[in-house]
C-alpha cells in the first residue's frame, strides 16, 4: 500500500509541476509578448477599414492588472476606431483609406458614426475608395460615402428598402401547453404580443412602419448627398430592384466600376504612384486604432471630460463591455464625481433596456451626479425602455437620426406549464400557512390575486418611470405618457417630441458637456473600470473559450445568435423595462 501511495504521490506531484509550468509559460507570454508587438505605420500607406470583429463603443478595462493582462489586450472599440480615422486624417504617413469587403455587425448609428468620421477625412483631400464582391444595404449605406466604389463583375447588391418580421405563439402555447402569463403597461408595448395574440396589432404595426421609415430616410439622406443622387431617385430604385446587378447598380450611379479586385489594388497604387509590381504599403484599421491608443499624448490642460460607457442590456451586479451593472455604472459615476480634475461627464448610452431596479438604481446615482456636475447623454444604436430610463434626467442629450429609443412602457412575463404538466400527467398541490404564503409556481393555474398584486407592481414602475422622464424633461405627466405606452421612436422623431435636445453624435456631446462645464482646453477619461475575480481571468484563456467557439461552428452564426437570446431571457428577473423587440439591418 505505502507503494502505490508513493506511486500516487509521485503521479500527482508531476501533474501539479506541469500546470504550474504551464501557467507559468503562459503569464510570462502574456506580460512579455503584449510588450513585443509594436505597429510600425510606413510613408504613404492606405489604411484597410475592415470592422468585423468590431461590436461594443468602448473595448473596458479593468481595476485588476493581472485581468488586463490575460484579456485581449488587443480589443479595440469603436470610439478607437473613430478617433484613428480622426488621427489619420492629418498623419502624413496615411495616403488615404481602402474599404475592402467590409462585413461589419455594427448597428445603424454606429455606422453613422463612421461614415461622419469618414466624411470628415475626405476634407484633408485623401482619398477613399471602396470595393466588395457584394453588398448588403447596411454595407452600402457605409461605402457609399466612398470617392470611388468598386463592385465585383458578378457580384451583387441589396438595395430594397426595409422590413420587419415578427413569429407570434399564441396558438403554439395552446396546443403545447408551454404558456407565458404577460402583465404589461402600454398599448405599444409589443415585446409581449407574440405570446397574447396570433397576429400584429395595429398599434404595433403603426409604430413598426413609422420606425422602419423613419431608419431607411436617414440612410436614403446620406447616401443622396455622398452619391448626388435625389431622394426620390433612391426610392424608385429600392422600389423596383433597379440596382440588383453590378451593371444596374452601375447604370443607376450607385457604383462607379466594375472589375475584379485586383484591377481595384492597381487604381490605389496608381493613386500613390506605386508601380504596378510592387506592393503598397498598409496598415490595418485596427492596428492603426491601437498605436494611436497607446501612443502617449501630453495636454495642456488638466481638466478633464469623463465619459461613461453603458452599453448592453441592464441586469444586476458588476456588468462588463456587453452588461449594464449597477456595480460598475454607480462605482464610475461616484468617481466621476468626487474627481476634482473631471469637469462634466458624458454617458454613452446603447441598451434596449433590462431590470427596471437597476436602471431606477442608475438613475438615482446620476441624479446625485447632476446637482455636481453637469452630465451630457450620447446615444448609440439603442437607448430604449430602461436605456431611455438612465438617459432621461441629463442636462441634455443627443441622438443620431437612427437612434431607436423610447420605449417607455413595463411588463412582465411569466412562464406557465400548467396545461402540458396536466397532458402528461403531473399534478401540483400547494399547503401554505397563509393565504399568500406560496410563491408563483409555473405548475399550477396563474390566480388573479396575485395577477392584481403584480400588476399593481407594474403599473407603479410605470408611473415611475414616466415621472422621472417628466421632471427630467421638463414635461407634464400627461405629455409624457401620450408619447409613452411603450412605443419606441427614432432619434429624428424624438426630437420633434422632446425625448432628445439635438442630432448628433459622441463628439458633439463632448463639445456640449464641456462647454456646460465652462472648460476650452481638455483631455477625455473613459470609464468604467470593471472588477474582474480570479473566475473572470481564467475564463479568458483560449481553452476556456473553446465551448463558445465550438459551438459557434456547429450551429451557426445565426442559431448561435438565438441561443444568446434566450440566455438572455433565462437571465431576466423582475420587472422589465426593455425593447419590444431587436432590430438587424443587413
Amino acid at each position: 500500500m505505502r507503494f502505490l501511495g508513493n506511486v500516487l504521490a509521485t503521479i500527482i506531484g508531476i501533474f501539479v509541476f506541469f500546470m504550474l509550468f504551464f501557467f507559468g509559460i503562459v503569464i510570462v507570454g502574456a506580460i512579455f509578448g503584449s510588450e513585443s508587438e509594436v505597429v510600425t505605420v510606413k510613408s504613404d500607406s492606405v489604411i484597410e477599414l475592415n470592422l468585423d470583429g468590431i461590436q461594443n463603443d468602448y473595448a473596458g478595462k479593468y481595476k485588476d492588472p493581472w485581468v488586463s493582462i490575460f484579456s485581449d489586450n488587443k480589443s479595440i472599440g469603436l470610439v478607437d476606431i473613430i478617433n484613428a480615422i480622426e488621427k489619420a486624417k492629418m498623419d502624413s504617413d496615411i495616403k488615404g483609406i481602402s474599404i475592402l469587403n467590409d462585413n461589419s455587425s455594427l448597428g445603424m448609428a454606429q455606422s453613422k458614426a463612421v461614415r461622419d468620421a469618414l466624411e470628415d477625412f475626405k476634407k484633408s483631400g485623401k482619398f477613399i475608395m471602396a470595393y466588395a464582391n457584394s453588398y448588403s444595404q447596411k454595407e452600402y449605406y457605409l461605402n457609399s460615402v466612398a470617392n470611388t466604389i468598386y463592385i465585383n463583375p458578378v457580384g451583387d447588391m441589396d438595395f430594397k428598402g426595409l422590413s420587419a418580421e415578427i413569429m407570434f405563439f399564441k396558438d403554439f402555447q395552446e396546443k403545447s401547453g408551454l404558456k407565458l402569463e404577460v402583465i404589461r403597461h402600454g398599448k405599444y408595448k409589443s415585446a409581449v404580443e407574440p405570446f397574447i395574440a396570433n397576429e400584429m396589432s395595429d398599434a404595433n404595426r403603426e409604430q413598426t412602419t413609422a420606425l422602419l421609415t423613419s431608419v431607411w430616410n436617414s440612410v436614403v439622406a446620406d447616401i443622396s448627398k455622398s452619391r448626388n443622387i435625389s431622394v426620390i431617385k433612391l426610392n424608385e430604385i429600392a422600389d423596383g430592384l433597379l440596382a440588383r446587378t453590378p451593371e444596374m447598380a452601375k447604370s443607376q450611379k450607385l457604383v462607379d466600376i466594375i472589375a475584379y479586385e485586383d484591377i481595384y489594388h492597381s487604381a490605389i497604387k496608381k493613386a500613390l504612384k506605386v508601380k504596378n509590381d510592387d506592393d503598397y504599403n498598409k496598415v490595418s484599421i485596427t492596428d492603426y486604432a491601437q498605436k494611436i491608443a497607446t501612443t502617449s499624448q501630453t495636454f495642456d490642460s488638466t481638466n478633464e471630460i469623463a465619459i461613461i460607457y453603458a452599453q448592453g442590456e441592464i441586469l444586476s451586479g458588476e456588468g462588463d463591455v456587453t452588461v449594464i451593472g449597477e456595480g460598475s455604472m454607480r462605482r464610475s459615476l461616484q468617481e466621476a464625481r468626487k474627481n476634482k480634475k473631471v469637469k462634466a461627464i458624458v454617458l454613452r448610452v446603447d441598451s434596449p433596456g433590462g431590470s427596471a431596479l437597476t436602471s431606477d438604481l442608475i438613475w438615482r446615482e446620476i441624479e446625485l451626479t447632476k446637482k455636481v456636475k453637469p452630465i451630457v447623454v450620447s446615444m448609440g444604436n439603442y437607448a430604449a425602455s430602461g436605456g431611455y430610463y438612465i438617459a432621461c434626467n441629463a442636462n441634455s442629450i443627443f441622438a443620431e437620426a437612427n437612434t431607436i429609443t423610447g420605449s417607455i412602457g413595463v411588463f412582465g412575463v411569466l412562464p406557465n406549464f400548467t396545461a402540458l404538466a396536466t397532458k402528461i400527467g403531473i399534478n401540483t398541490e400547494q399547503v401554505q400557512t397563509h393565504q399568500n404564503a406560496a410563491n408563483y409556481s409555473p405548475f399550477v393555474p396563474i390566480d388573479e390575486k396575485f395577477k392584481a398584486v403584480t400588476l399593481e407592481s407594474v403599473e407603479h414602475i410605470y408611473k415611475t418611470f414616466v415621472t422621472r422622464v417628466a421632471e427630467g424633461r421638463k414635461m407634464t405627466f400627461a405629455q409624457v405618457d401620450s408619447i409613452a405606452q411603450g412605443r419606441v421612436w427614432t432619434g429624428s422623431q424624438a426630437l420633434k417630441i422632446g425625448l432628445v435636445d439635438k442630432i448628433g453624435g459622441l463628439d458633439d456631446a463632448i463639445v456640449k458637456a464641456a462647454a456646460l462645464a465652462k472648460v476650452k482646453s481638455y483631455s477625455t477619461q473613459n470609464y468604467p473600470e470593471y472588477e474582474k475575480n480570479l473566475n473572470d481571468l481564467f475564463a479568458n484563456l483560449p481553452f476556456a473559450k473553446s465551448k463558445a467557439a465550438f459551438i459557434k461552428e456547429e450551429i451557426g452564426e445565426e442559431n448561435y445568435f438565438i441561443l444568446q437570446q434566450v440566455k438572455k431571457l433565462q437571465a431576466r428577473s423582475g420587472i422589465q423595462a426593455s425593447i419590444p423587440f431587436q432590430i438587424n439591418i443587413n
